[in-house]
């Protein structure tokens, strides 16, 4: 199975991906990478900052759109090459995070995409934003 090729993309197209954040996916997100900021695991220094309580990884947002574009929009098959990354605010235990990605350019010299890229929470309040350049997945070569 692959995603969409070059030439099934077209300006506009667009898909999205939503999830609740969990207390596990930060602590989870926190072993993974080793970003063990107590602004995110550690609720008492937390309370102490600007935020008042913990918050999600920025790049946990992130990996929400790196999911739209592995799996669904281009979708499998899809080389990420460049992504750019606004964090606007801040994204809360409990919060649902929905990651959109449209296309708005295609680059036929070197069939590449750029899209797009924007996390909102579940009251419409933009998290993230940015833009992502990508190679969609290669049609099947024919035998």
């Amino acid at each position: 199975m692959i995603g969409k090729t070059f030439d099934q993309l077209n300006i506009g197209d667009s898909d999205r991906f939503s999830k609740t954040v969990t207390d596990a996916d930060i602590y989870l997100f926190a072993g993974v990478t080793g970003d063990l900021n107590p602004a995110h695991i550690d609720e008492a220094y937390a309370q102490g900052t600007f935020f008042k309580t913990r918050i999600a990884h920025g790049m946990l947002s992130a990996g929400f759109i790196s999911a739209v574009i592995g799996t669904r929009l281009p979708g499998p098959g899809t080389v990420y090459m460049r992504q750019t990354l606004e964090f606007l605010s801040p994204v809360r235990i409990g919060d649902t995070v929905t990651a959109t990605v449209e296309v708005i350019e295609k680059m036929a010299d070197k069939k590449r995409v750029r899209l797009k890229t924007t996390c909102v929470n579940q009251e419409g309040t933009k998290v993230l934003d940015g833009e992502a350049l990508v190679s969609p997945p290669r049609p099947p070569k024919k035998s």
